[in-house]
């Protein structure tokens, strides 16, 4: 089955060419990273109107590079929430007009489906059940993905998202945006343990996290020092901030997997790019005899493929949209 994916909920536009839910004929992805750069952050207007200058040219680049002609198309699938409104409707529209045009089913997919989906690309054998730890700019979560179609939400964030911490302590550090990146290359060869930072537990909700706490010791610890005219270690910051946020979402993901008896643990989200984080999770995968999925770092970031290929087993769960098909800056997946 052929399925064209459009992927818009934030700053990158995506379409893609996918079969029967885990090949990528074509993942076509413009970034708007450098657009978005001078403000620091995403703008969502600026990001929609460049949705809209670009999304029928990706398509076309698309079909183009898998080689695959309209009228092969058999479905169209669109990521319908949660992310930026705006940003999210240019999808969602493009995506009603083509099924349309194209008189093919339309499927709709949840953003964090989607990052889940991601590794049934980087691994053609995994099948659910198994347990996965989805980390972004927006989400904390850690779900039980009990079939393609049927997850469970078994611990959240219940303040900040661990991108966003990410974003906003590199901006502290004058590290450019997006901050991720350059954060975890700073923390390299920096001593994790030369400053203590807090680790949120919630008493009532052991899976549940918080990053409130951590951003803001991370902002006191920056601007104290700057006020005092003390010279900070930025590397040994940047890596005993990279080692809180690791301890918060490790642990946790294990011990809800050996509570709920999966064996299997997979990680996604653009956060699951840090290499403390996927280096903490081998080690303690391998210690606690789990098997571990961590998708490529292409694959971690947001993009079409991911779509198509939830969107295939939505699909074949009989989910359908039709014109009357909204988008939705938050939904629970």
């Amino acid at each position: 089955m052929i399925i064209l994916a459009i992927e818009s909920s934030c700053d990158e536009t995506a379409v893609s060419i996918t079969r029967d839910g885990r090949e990528v004929l074509a993942d076509e992805i413009f970034s708007q990273v450098d657009i978005h750069a001078v403000y620091g952050g995403v703008v969502p207007e600026i990001a929609s109107r460049n949705h809209i200058q670009v999304i029928t040219r990706l398509a076309d680049s698309a079909l183009q590079k898998a080689g695959i002609g309209r009228r092969e198309i058999d479905a169209v699938a669109v990521t319908y929430a949660p992310g930026l409104i705006g940003a999210l409707l240019v999808g969602v529209n493009f995506a009603k007009s083509l099924s349309a045009a194209l008189n093919v089913p339309l499927i709709p997919v949840h953003h964090i489906r989607g990052h889940i989906a991601a590794n049934y690309i980087a691994y053609p054998n995994l099948e659910p059940p198994f347990l996965c730890l989805v980390i972004s700019g927006g989400h904390s979560q850690i779900i039980d993905v009990r079939s393609y179609t049927e997850m469970a939400v078994i611990g959240t964030s219940r303040d900040d998202a661990a991108g966003e911490c990410f974003d906003k302590v590199a901006r502290v550090l004058d590290l450019g945006y997006p901050g991720g990146a350059a954060l975890d290359k700073l923390a390299i060869g920096g001593d994790d343990t030369k400053y203590p930072l807090p680790r949120a537990t919630i008493a009532d909700s052991p899976y549940d996290m918080s990053f409130s706490g951590l951003k803001t010791a991370v902002l006191n610890l920056v601007h104290n020092a700057a006020q005092k005219g003390v010279k900070l270690d930025r590397p040994a910051l940047a890596a005993s901030f990279s080692a809180a946020v690791s301890d918060t979402l490790v642990p946790r993901t294990l011990k809800a997997a050996g509570e709920l008896g999966r064996s299997r643990v997979a990680i996604a989200g653009g956060v699951a790019a840090n290499s403390r984080i996927r280096g903490d999770f081998e080690k303690a995968a391998a210690r606690d005899n789990i098997t571990l999925y961590v998708p490529p770092l292409r694959l971690c970031g947001d993009n079409a493929g991911m779509i198509g290929c939830q969107g295939y087993y939505e699909y074949l769960a009989g989910t359908r949209a039709d014109a009357a098909l909204n988008a939705y800056a938050t939904l629970g997946i």
